[in-house]
């Protein structure tokens, strides 16, 4: 019994011995949770490069330029030596104060971005030194770079996310201290350019010394670049636009009709986009947000202007759709107030487009808006104004086209719950609004939605909506409502009879001959809207080319420049060669028109504007000093 005792007590030991060693076997050798107890565990994020954007012959335009950016977690810190720090980082002691406060105000066990955008060789000098310094980590990141100083407001830029931003976001994808596209195409395809982070995981001992990778890197992830952009513009035709829009204000929107392509897209003045990079980003900001030109507002889709007689050609497309008109009418100036400039009688619609007569579009719109009474009944104007305003909304101008750009406004186009509203519910007429007839009075239009007209016209009667992107990742990949064919359900026919009238406008009608291309067959329409300054109305013109299967539908707006077809008419007339010739040949003339200075007609209010920029070099600058520089000569292909 003793002897069975003792048995029993040797192999519990024995047992227990075993247990213990297979417990400190699977510890050591096969469960790595060990690791955890003697080192931490650090999580480095990998930002992913933004995807690169093309034109659409495969020009580069914009990329990304490696940089460096030091995150602090200000619990971790421990600096000994304020001074020598800031020495180091090039920067001061308030500086350093005021970064410090907005980590710890961000999150006190979190890391946030300390000081971003270090160039290559900058980081170089300090990154030995900052080893010994608790609670810093470096990123690699990139800042933006741009191949052209062309195309600020479309390209848009980039800035650290704010904190109202943070709080909105449904993903939980951002953090602070990333950068986001804030403005133009970075901000409309933020989601695509941005790519997907990725995640490494490294073990450190107390002493803050990596120990190699968690897990042999099993749980990392790696970081995707973003998708690259390739975009309808053409360069080179862009390049052409932004120089003859140098001491300029207004815009210049250029589409490809049988697609929706924008090939070009200017806004005035302008900037070089590298004024915003990131690394630029804080001192110029400030500067371009008050300039009082308001440099960063997109006129081209932002701004919106009277049509001026350029509306006369869907005043005429509507009408004779409705049945209000037949393409023979003809109406004399007897009876109508309205100022005409001296022409031969307008007997058809052909020939009222080609001299742009004024009492003809009243007469047209009176009809519709009568709804074709003998006399104006309240209740007769009321469904001719809504039906006036329901072919309007055919051709794109009752709300937003839709382009892939943010700020899109959406323009003025009055009906009669607007009238009622502004004037009183029944209590409002035809003479109160007959001005509307020939684009002025309440119509509020952006230049893009009159481009996206002339590209409507030019196909006779559809168009696609205009959009600057033409492919995500690759060619030809594009959003799904770029694809789309909206129909204005017009008689084609009666596009002709304004298409014929728009080629005699060019020929021998309101438009500058010296303006006209050689060889090319261009139909247009002169405008020219009212302004508080009668000696400088803005100036409008809108064209496309050739008349027979159109590749380039143009519109150009200049502010305070004078008549439509002989200030914006000859821009407009310079792009279509540029873009159908592949070249300018009429050279001086285009070189006059590039050192055309309208600027200085253009009331300001406030400090003198600091910024005027051309498409081949940024110059900041005065007002004043913009009359005396000259223009260096442009290289025109």
């Amino acid at each position: 019994m003793l002897e069975n005792r003792k048995y029993f007590i040797y192999g519990f030991f024995i047992l227990t011995g075993l247990i213990y060693l297979g417990r400190l076997l699977y510890l050591q050798v096969f469960d790595k949770t060990y690791e955890t107890s003697t080192n931490s565990i650090r999580k480095i994020t990998d930002t992913p490069f933004r995807g690169l954007i093309y034109d659409r012959s495969g020009k580069q335009v914009v990329h990304n330029t490696p940089s460096y950016d030091i995150y602090v977690t200000p619990r971790k810190t421990n600096i000994t030596d304020t001074a020598a720090f800031c020495s180091l980082l090039k920067i001061d002691k308030p500086m350093f104060d005021s970064l410090m406060t907005r980590a710890k105000i961000y999150s006190k066990v979190k890391p946030s971005l300390f000081i971003g955008d270090l160039s290559k060789e900058a980081f170089a000098q300090i990154q030995d030194a900052m080893v010994d310094y608790d609670g810093f980590e470096y990123q690699k990141n990139a800042v933006r770079s741009y191949n052209t100083k062309s195309m600020a407001h479309a390209l848009g830029y980039v800035s650290q996310i704010s904190q109202k931003q943070l709080d909105r976001q449904e993903d939980d994808y951002y953090r602070q201290g990333d950068m986001v596209g804030q403005t133009g195409l970075e901000r409309f395809y933020e989601q695509q350019l941005r790519g997907q982070r990725g995640v490494r995981y490294v073990m450190q001992d107390v002493r803050g010394i990596d120990k190699g990778r968690w897990k042999d890197g099993k749980a990392d992830t790696m970081a995707v670049a973003g998708q690259n952009l390739y975009m309808g513009i053409d360069l080179s035709l862009q390049e052409l636009v932004d120089s003859l829009m140098q001491q300029k204000a207004g815009a210049v929107v250029a589409i490809e009709p049988s697609t929706g392509q924008v090939l070009a897209i200017s806004s005035a003045p302008s900037f070089d986009p590298s004024l915003l990079s990131s690394s630029n980003f804080s001192k110029n900001y400030g500067r371009l947000i008050t300039d009082p030109y308001k440099i960063m507002l997109d006129k081209s889709i932002s701004s919106y202007y009277r049509p001026g007689s350029t509306f006369k050609t869907v005043q005429a497309l509507a009408a004779m759709q409705d049945g209000a008109i037949g393409p023979g009418a003809a109406f004399g100036h007897a009876g109508v107030k309205m100022k005409c400039h001296p022409h031969p009688p307008a007997g058809s619609v052909h020939s009222a487009i080609q001299w742009s007569c004024n009492p003809y579009f009243y007469y047209v719109f009176k009809k519709m808006i009568y709804h074709n009474s003998e006399r104006n009944t309240f209740k007769s104007s009321r469904i001719g104004l809504e039906n006036w305003a329901g072919y309007m909304g055919r051709f794109g101008f009752s709300g937003r086209l839709g382009i892939d750009l943010f700020n899109e406004a959406i323009g003025t186009l009055p009906d009669a719950a607007y009238f009622d509203k502004i004037r009183g519910k029944n209590q409002w007429r035809f003479g109160q609004f007959a001005s509307m007839g020939i684009g002025e009075g309440e119509l509020q239009i952006t230049p893009l939605k009159i481009a996206n007209l002339t590209a409507t016209i030019a196909n006779r009667g559809w168009y696609i909506t205009p959009h600057i992107v033409t492919g995500i990742g690759k060619q030809g990949e594009v959003l799904p409502q770029f694809k789309e064919r909206h129909e204005t359900k017009v008689n084609k026919s009666y596009f002709e009879e304004v298409i014929n009238g728009m080629e005699m406008a060019i020929v021998r009608g309101t438009f500058d001959r010296s303006a006209i291309i050689p060889g090319i067959q261009m139909c247009g329409k002169t405008g020219t809207s009212q302004t508080k300054n009668p000696k400088h109305p803005h100036s409008i013109f809108m064209a496309f080319a050739p008349k027979y299967n159109p590749k380039i539908a143009v519109a150009v707006f200049l502010e305070d420049a004078g008549y439509g077809g002989f200030h914006a008419g000859p821009i407009a007339s310079l792009v279509i060669e540029k873009y159908l010739k592949g070249e300018i040949q009429r050279k001086a003339y285009a070189q006059k028109w590039i050192a055309k200075n309208y600027l200085q007609f253009v009331p300001i209010r406030g400090r003198k504007p600091i910024v005027a920029i051309g498409a081949q070099k940024a110059v900041v600058r005065s007002a004043d000093s913009v009359k005396k520089d000259s223009i260096k000569s442009l290289k025109i292909k």
